[in-house]
């Protein structure tokens, strides 16, 4: 007889609409072992409404598949079949044929800003088939029971096992009037004794999902961006406690998402994450694929990426890792700098064949990451104006640490020719640049967004950022013409949620304060145009932390405010001002 059984890990809140929600378990099957999963025995997902009087209302069953380590995900508020499947054209093959009497009940349409319910559990069924096999929904389901003569067996669980509480975005037709989320990055596992340290910053952000909260109204979501988990916890050099079996990828997820604070906290509100380096390995990069260690490794790290990462967000574009999404009429584009960055593919070529974002557009048919992240930029700019563009990079956009300057010692760029522009955009500090892990090692790709605001006039776009264990902001400014230096940018660091080490790295005095100040130097010249960037950095801290953005649209202000692992405002210093928690950005108006 099939068994009901709590997930064995989630529920977790994932991408998250005005009118859905996704819904990510796994399932922990006792014929297991570790990463060798019972073949005997399948495993399917179900979740319901939890209705007034503690009842179970409408429940669906969804594919749990071994395949994808027994994770899967369920969106609410969307006609689909019990099928977990990586994307919604590979569900929709699978469904066609179907008879209308197999298919599963369309979920019944969530409201706009409103709070939903829903428990999950997972049905463990003996499997007489091979695994060789592929198994239709249409067969699978003869073999399940009557989803209404088990769903209130659920109610029997702890909550905290089985049950999500989330609330929709608010209507997606109109602007909000405010927006506030919280952002954050780097949550390393912890040794020993250090392992409740790791989880104790998660306990505080759920705070700020409380309904007349003293910082000003609920967040609306998370957004982690990178090293959710350490693959390599010591170092990629040691390979004591380095992961690069599936089984070690497994168990390094199942450890970060059952801390109890983190397990609540991805429970009750969306999520959404990117990964970084350490989810593979430190500083990796796709030159890395060369080796077949190295390939191997690529393969099992984003395998479980993809199966506790990517599977509970948006799929903008079918299995590619970057994605964009919407809340409240805000717009992100959530970018992947890991798994697409190349670096000197063509030998003595450099900095000048080092791309972050994937290979440059030569086939219109097919544009990569860079092509749709300008081409968001420019259709958020026509179509809804000044309205803030929040662009999500792992690595840093600004400020660059103080030996990756663009060239030490030059306040302003050579004005005499073009050729010497490029010269210096490509070839000063190039062997500290060449080694770096983020953008300075990339001059192209920055190049390339930075013409296009400055060529299209796009306004108010935000960079978050994590990775460099110091949080901060950027004031990003433009010289050189009228329309350049009216636009307003910035970059907003969140980092680290926790990272004992404080004194291995990320020292404020490491990071470029003025790139206009004498020693720190790092003007970037727009090539081709008259146009130059600069900025100024501040807000520093250490401390882990997680930041609370509000944007504020009749004021139209971004503000930024600082929390230490209790919660606690941490005193970082402010511009032009006395050291505080929060930072009040001036952006351009937008309707």
């Amino acid at each position: 007889m099939p068994s009901l059984r709590a997930p064995g890990l989630g529920p977790i809140v994932g991408d998250t609409t005005d009118t859905t929600c996704r819904i990510w378990i796994r399932a922990d099957d006792p014929g297991d072992e570790g990463a060798r999963l019972s073949a005997t025995r399948r495993t399917i997902g179900v979740v319901g409404f939890v209705e007034p009087g503690d009842e179970i209302g409408e429940a669906w069953y969804f594919r749990l598949p071994r395949e994808f380590d027994r994770t899967g995900m369920f969106t609410i508020g969307k006609d689909v079949d019990i099928g977990s499947y990586r994307t919604d054209v590979e569900r929709e093959k699978r469904l066609t044929g179907l008879p209308r009497a197999r298919r599963a009940a369309a979920p019944t349409k969530l409201k706009p800003d409103t709070e939903y319910r829903v428990r999950a559990a997972t049905l463990t069924l003996d499997d007489p088939w091979l695994d060789a096999q592929d198994v239709p929904d249409w067969k699978l389901r003869e073999r399940l029971p009557d989803i209404d003569s088990i769903k209130n067996d659920m109610l029997a669980f702890d909550a905290h096992e089985c049950e999500a509480v989330f609330r929709t975005f608010p209507p997606s037709k109109r602007i909000a009037p405010r927006l506030s989320f919280l952002l954050g990055s780097c949550r390393y596992p912890g040794l020993l004794w250090k392992i409740k340290e790791a989880d104790r910053i998660f306990g505080p952000m759920q705070e700020h999902y409380a309904v007349g909260n003293q910082w000003g109204g609920p967040a609306r979501f998370n957004l982690m961006v990178g090293d959710q988990i350490y693959a390599d916890t010591l170092n990629r050099a040691v390979p004591l406690l380095k992961a690069d079996s599936y089984e070690e990828f497994q168990e390094r997820y199942i450890s970060a998402f059952e801390g109890p604070n983190l397990r609540q906290l991805l429970r009750t509100s969306p999520t959404y994450m990117i990964l970084d380096d350490h989810e593979i390995e430190d500083n990796w990069s796709q030159d890395q694929l060369g080796t077949p260690s190295g390939h191997r490794l690529f393969n099992v790290a984003v395998s479980a990426y993809m199966n506790y990462q990517w599977s509970h967000g948006p799929r903008t574009w079918g299995e590619l890792l970057y994605y964009r999404f919407e809340c409240g009429g805000y717009p992100f584009f959530v970018l992947d700098t890991r798994t697409q960055r190349f670096k000197d593919q063509e030998l003595g070529k450099g900095l000048r064949d080092n791309h972050l974002l994937g290979w440059p557009n030569i086939d219109p048919a097919h544009p990569g990451q860079l092509k749709r992240l300008l081409d968001w930029l420019a259709e958020q700019q026509t179509e809804h104006g000044n309205i803030p563009k929040f662009i999500v990079s792992a690595s840093v956009f600004a400020p660059n640490p103080i030996n990756e300057r663009l060239n030490p010692g030059a306040s302003e760029p050579p004005v005499d020719a073009a050729v010497d522009l490029e010269a210096f955009v490509f070839e000063t500090n190039r062997s500290r640049r060449e080694a770096s892990d983020s953008w300075p090692g990339y001059p192209n790709t920055r190049l390339a967004i930075l013409a296009h605001i400055v060529e299209k006039k796009i306004q108010n776009v935000i960079f978050l950022s994590g990775d460099i264990h110091c949080s901060n902001i950027a004031e990003i400014a433009f010289t050189g013409t009228a329309d350049a230096e009216r636009l307003r940018a910035y970059c907003v660091t969140s980092s680290a949620f926790y990272w004992p080490f404080p004194f291995a790295d990320g020292d404020p005095n490491g990071y470029v304060h003025d790139s206009r100040a004498k020693g720190q130097e790092d003007p970037f010249p727009i090539v081709g145009t008259p146009v130059v960037m600069h900025y100024r950095s501040y807000g520093y801290t250490q401390q882990d932390n997680f930041c609370r953005l509000d944007v504020d649209k009749a004021g139209h202000t971004l503000t930024v405010s600082v929390f230490n692992e209790h919660g606690e405002p941490a005193r970082v210093a402010a511009d032009r001002a006395a050291p505080s928690n929060v930072n009040t950005l001036d952006l351009a108006p937008w309707k």
